[in-house]
């Protein structure tokens, strides 16, 4: 059963200084927390958001209706990360259109709207804010830091800048860096989004408009790689909208007529490009989430926080050598993995694995074998549930031993 939740926000006058070599400053960050942090503060649990989530992970907000959070069936009272136990915070990260500045706020110089104009932020830049929150909080170290797909990635950067603030990271459906095939599916989205008519160069607030067709297409792109071949076929399959195929000026020619047997040609515009253009269930499911998605979401952010994830590569440094890049880490580490994951499949995290290995850490992974694809993380597979609330458990053990 859900709690009631209460967002916050914290303001930071200093400056932030970014990994770009741009600052930010006069800046908000908005956060929940749920639970109570126990007397020596040790019991905090901090939860990154992947692309499309914020800081409201958990619980609902009082007189709304589908206000729970999204990760509600890992996060409260009795739930697998239980908050009986622990302190658990979400942040949400900046360039977020969820309430810490974005692209969406106003200049604190200029007093006009960054648009385009906010800085590029990375995974690592939002490590950073996270930990000037937690200073605020009064917390020098966590229990644990927890994330999914680019949360997962938050979580991996954070045990390799602030190793000794915390001291499990859970890492889940994630990746040490993008794929080449990830970074152009990612690449694709935007090109839909800045080449809409309403994008104005990022700058789109100023003309009152809101490029939608490009989000709707992002949104289309992305929710593909979320799921796998075999929910789809499930789900939908073949399915179409209607019992018949639509009809081309009225009718579409019997089997095998055409030009060659002296029966009419369809006209594809008469359907494709019509109100009546979805014919397939899977195109109906793809424009809702596409629709859904375009009314809520910032395309600004869009582009920053994919960019991020495009970034996001620990190894580098190192000559890609992950080994090496995971040497500073000294956490305890627990990764899941799906398999029918395609865009964050189990040999990602079997690399992360292997490098912890490789310098003696204390590693536990789990590779659940679940058909959702990607979205697996965020759905109540008892044997994902039974790992998470394992974990878990150990960990509160930890705490009062």
């Amino acid at each position: 059963m859900s709690f009631f939740a209460t967002p916050q926000s914290l303001h930071f006058p200093e400056v932030l200084p970014l990994q770009s070599g741009a600052s930010l400053r006069d800046y908000h960050l908005a956060y929940e927390t749920y639970g109570t942090l126990n007397a020596d503060r040790s019991n905090a649990v901090l939860v990154c958001h992947a692309l499309n989530a914020s800081h409201h992970v958990a619980g609902v907000y009082a007189g709304q209706d589908k206000s729970e959070g999204w990760w509600d069936n890992m996060i409260g009272p009795g739930k697998p990360v239980d908050t009986d136990r622990f302190f658990v915070i979400g942040v949400n990260n900046l360039g977020s259109c969820f309430g810490s500045t974005g692209p969406m706020h106003n200049h604190p110089d200029t007093g006009e709207v960054y648009g385009a104009d906010f800085p590029v932020v990375t995974v690592e830049d939002w490590v950073n804010a996270q930990a000037r929150l937690l200073d605020r909080l009064g917390i020098t170290q966590l229990a644990a830091v927890l994330g999914g797909s680019l949360g997962g990635m938050q979580a991996l950067s954070w045990t390799l800048q602030y190793p000794e603030r915390m001291r499990h990271a859970v890492v889940v459906a994630s990746a040490p860096n993008l794929t080449a095939e990830n970074i152009a599916f990612n690449e694709v989205a935007r090109r839909a989004i800045v080449t809409d008519p309403d994008f104005h160069g990022g700058h789109f607030y100023r003309h009152g408009v809101i490029p939608k067709r490009g989000l709707r297409i992002a949104r289309m792109i992305g929710h593909i790689t979320y799921l796998s071949d075999d929910v789809m076929n499930e789900k939908f399959g073949r399915s179409l909208r209607a019992p018949t195929l639509p009809a081309a000026r009225g009718s579409l020619p019997p089997e095998g007529a055409g030009p060659a047997r002296g029966g009419p040609a369809p006209d594809l515009r008469d359907y494709l490009y019509s109100t009546q253009d979805i014919e397939f269930q899977i195109e109906s499911y793809l424009r809702y989430q596409g629709d859904k998605f375009s009314d809520y979401f910032d395309a600004n952010t869009y582009l920053l926080i994919t960019r991020a994830l495009d970034y996001f590569d620990p190894a580098r440094a190192h000559g890609g050598n992950l080994t090496r890049a995971l040497a500073r880490a000294t956490a305890k580490f627990l990764l899941v993995s799906f398999t029918t994951d395609w865009r964050f499949s189990p040999q990602r995290s079997r690399e992360i694995v292997k490098a912890l290995l490789d310098n003696r850490r204390r590693v536990s992974y789990a590779e659940i074998d679940a058909p959702h694809g990607h979205d697996a993380f965020l759905l109540d597979d008892a044997r994902y549930m039974g790992v998470m609330r394992s974990y878990f458990d150990s960990i509160a053990k930890e705490l009062q031993a």
